[in-house]
């Protein structure tokens, strides 16, 4: 069975460009991922839905749709850390993920939906030998 996936693609007097749904996901996941506060990405339930009721492919925490000619939505799940404000990080997550699919890869997004899944907690540490 062949893994049909969607492309962005405009033609002009050079040829034509396309712009694969997983590129979009991967700028989106990376800078997500980069984004003070997050500790990883997730699969959120409604993405998770989604891919068994075979629409868009889920790929790293992200959900891409294109939309219009030169537009695309996104859902994205991540886990914050224990002690972050969690609406301060996912609305950066949405700000920093914007600014980076809009300059890399020239399109607008009509919606950056964010999905926080989790709280992961920092590892513990073992205790320092005690001095004699």
């Amino acid at each position: 069975m062949a893994d049909h996936k969607e492309y962005w693609s405009t033609t002009g007097d050079q040829g034509t460009i396309k712009i694969s749904e997983d590129v979009v996901a991967s700028i989106a996941a990376l800078t997500a991922a980069e984004t003070e506060g997050v500790s990883g990405l997730c699969a959120s339930l409604t993405s998770e839905l989604a891919g068994l009721l075979g629409r868009k492919n889920m790929s790293k925490g992200v959900r891409v749709e294109f939309v219009g000619e030169d537009a695309v939505m996104l859902e994205i799940g991540f886990l914050a850390e224990f002690g972050c404000p969690i609406r301060e990080v996912a609305r950066q997550v949405q700000e920093n993920v914007r600014s980076a699919v809009k300059s890399m890869a020239g399109l607008d997004t009509t919606a950056v939906n964010v999905h926080v899944g989790g709280v992961t907690f920092p590892a513990p540490q073992e205790a320092a030998p005690a001095a004699e």
